[in-house]
């Protein structure tokens, strides 16, 4: 029912809206909600392995693992967070248009640069209205690639090249990533201290996002938070 809402029943109070798209398909939406979440339990459980709680508890370490705990519910975050990515980069083969959009800005169409600029003048309040956009608009597109995708893949390789040092010798996450990532960055220090970094770097995306989404689906000619949830864009005006 989600998936195909009747547009009389979804128009926002106060708003005409018309031209509703289908812009993102069920399988983008559930990998939003995952990623968010496994984006949160990682940074939560990531601050703590890089700032370990040692309570003063006495007994014998089953009764207080704590610390083995988060590193546990760590590393499944970790295989949920790469799994998804690796299924949305199959969506972004298999899917509409708009799946590919946070994969590959064309930075080549003039036009795409055009209005780049004319986003960029919107967030600057120098413009009084920004284009109508069924995707994402191109600063956002720009910052899911560079920010997002990149990040999260950067995150993968130093976690799991971490991980494979502490499984062992022979283990897949050894031979895929640390026989090279850590010879890379010259100690497993540097890559843990990079790892840590992009757990920032995210973070820091996080913030912009959110605040760039509430932004847009207050003050832009379309929805925007609704659309992730729906899959529909409404529009808020007839104009093109």
């Amino acid at each position: 029912m989600l998936d195909h809402p009747s547009p009389a029943l979804s128009d926002p109070p106060q708003a005409k809206v018309t031209a509703p798209v289908y812009v993102y398909e069920l399988p983008v939406r559930i990998w939003h909600w995952v990623m968010a979440l496994a984006i949160t339990i990682l940074a939560v459980t990531g601050f703590f392995i890089a700032d370990p709680i040692w309570p003063l508890q006495v007994g014998q370490p089953y009764n207080h693992y704590l610390m083995g705990d988060i590193r546990f519910t760590h590393f499944v975050s970790a295989y949920v967070l790469a799994l998804a990515m690796v299924v949305r980069v199959y969506w972004a083969i298999v899917g509409n248009r708009y799946a590919r959009e946070i994969f590959l800005p064309p930075v080549w169409s003039r036009a795409w640069r055009g209005e780049f600029l004319k986003t960029i003048r919107w967030y600057l309040l120098i413009e009084r209205e920004t284009s109508k956009e069924i995707g994402h608009n191109p600063l956002a597109q720009t910052a899911m690639f560079a920010m997002f995708v990149l990040g999260v893949i950067f995150e993968i390789i130093t976690g799991f090249a971490l991980y494979g040092e502490g499984v062992g010798y022979g283990s897949w996450s050894y031979d895929l990533f640390t026989r090279w990532v850590v010879p890379l960055f010259g100690s497993s220090q540097t890559v843990r201290s990079w790892h840590v970094l992009g757990m920032w770097y995210l973070i820091l995306f996080v913030i912009v996002h959110v605040y760039m989404a509430i932004r847009e689906d207050i003050m832009s000619r379309q929805t925007i938070i609704s659309t992730m949830i729906n899959g529909w864009r409404f529009f808020k005006d007839d104009r093109p």
